[in-house]
This record gives C-alpha cells, structure tokens and sequence, in this order.
C-alpha cells in the first residue's frame, strides 16, 4: 500500500516536463502533472496505479488474482475509459498510431522485447521516462524508469491508443 501512496504522490506532485498544448499555470501556480491532461488521460492513469502493488500472474485478467503485463494494460483501459483492447502485447502493439519515443505522452502503450521476441511486453507510460507494468513471475504490478538500461535496450515502440 506504501508503494500506492508514494506514487500517487509523485504523480500528483509536481513533475512533468511542460509541454506546449498544457494549460499554463497562473501566476504562483504550479500543475501537477495529472492536471496537465485531460480527465481521460487523468482517470486512466489513476486507475492503473490503483494496481500498483498488485501480484503478477501469468494470463492474469483480474485484481483479485493478478495480471499479466497485457491484462494490466487490457483492465485499467476498460475500466477507466471502457475501450476493449486486444489480449496479447503482441496484438496491443498492432493497434493505435505509432508514436515516436520523444513525443510519448501518459495513456501511451509503451513495447518492449522481454522474451527474445519483439512486443512481448507492454506497459502504460506516465510521463518523464516513467511507466507502469506487470513485470514478471514473483514480482508486482510497479513504476519503472524506462531510462534504466534494461528497459533502453529492450524498447520496442509506442502507440497512441487514444488521443488527448
């Protein structure tokens, strides 16, 4: 539960890299990065990291016994925005517009090659090189740098499921 709270603080904390199409704070204000983005944007990330913390479990599907990378991601977009996705990294990467890694933007399906094939692993991103996933077998559902060399060199692409 720790690692909820302490992301959700993060996020609505103030971090976040400005951008030209944000809303511009007034005067002594400063944006959160949720605040930055639309509600659907807002609503898809505080789903996903309501997760947080939750067990891997290979084809999982559900809270109450775990995700898969693919069903985290397949879950919190049904239920925050009610869009059904396909099952599978694999088939979630056929779907969306592509998205080049320096215009990412949170609600993005980031790809990457974690079982020797390429989409074999999905995540939502969140902004500042951050993403949240189902990592593997005896870990959680967590925040992750995609900076971390691990992930740079696995990276596979991104796509825009939903524009903001």
């Amino acid at each position: 539960m720790l690692i909820v709270f302490s992301a959700t603080l993060f996020f609505l904390g103030g971090a976040g890299v400005a951008r030209s199409d944000e809303r511009a704070p007034e005067s002594g204000e400063e944006l959160s990065l949720l605040e930055r983005y639309t509600n659907s944007a807002q609503d898809l990330i505080l789903k996903g990291l309501e997760f947080v913390g939750i067990d891997y479990r290979r084809g999982g599907t559900n809270p109450d016994s775990g995700f898969d990378c693919s069903g985290f991601v397949q879950v919190v977009f049904r239920d925050a925005l009610g869009k059904l996705l396909p099952r599978t990294a694999r088939e979630q990467s056929q779907i969306g517009n592509v998205v080049d890694k320096n215009e990412l933007k949170p609600g993005d399906l980031v790809f990457f090659n974690t079982m020797r094939r390429a989409f074999s692993h999905v995540g939502i991103y969140l902004g500042d090189n951050r993403f949240m996933h189902a990592p593997r077998v005896g870990s959680e559902i967590r925040v992750e740098d995609m900076s971390q060399s691990y992930w740079v060199k696995r990276y596979n692409g991104a796509r825009r499921i939903v524009e903001w």
